[in-house]
């Protein structure tokens, strides 16, 4: 357990260790508000418990997220716009 329980970006989030998605990174711009609705669309809603089950290339790479019964690879990019924390 992490002593700090303030949210992290998800693309910095732990393999393997169950995260909540707090919410999203401030939308600076029309394409980032294009981002987050896709991912609100897809599942990525506050509240959610999710898991990071794959990374490829290292750090930057494609991440797999698994939300629910669903997996998704997300750009390193879209997990950095995603705020998680260890459940409650």
């Amino acid at each position: 357990m992490r002593p700090d329980r303030s949210p992290v970006a998800l693309d910095a989030w732990p393999l393997r260790t169950p995260a909540v998605l707090q919410g999203f990174c401030a939308a600076a711009d029309g394409e980032v508000r294009r981002t987050l609705h896709r991912l609100a669309e897809i599942g990525f809603l506050p509240g959610e418990p999710l898991e990071v089950v794959a990374r490829a290339g290292g750090r930057g790479g494609p991440i797999a997220v698994r939300v629910g019964g669903s997996t998704f690879a997300l750009r390193a990019h879209e997990a950095a716009l995603l705020r998680v924390q260890e459940p409650a």
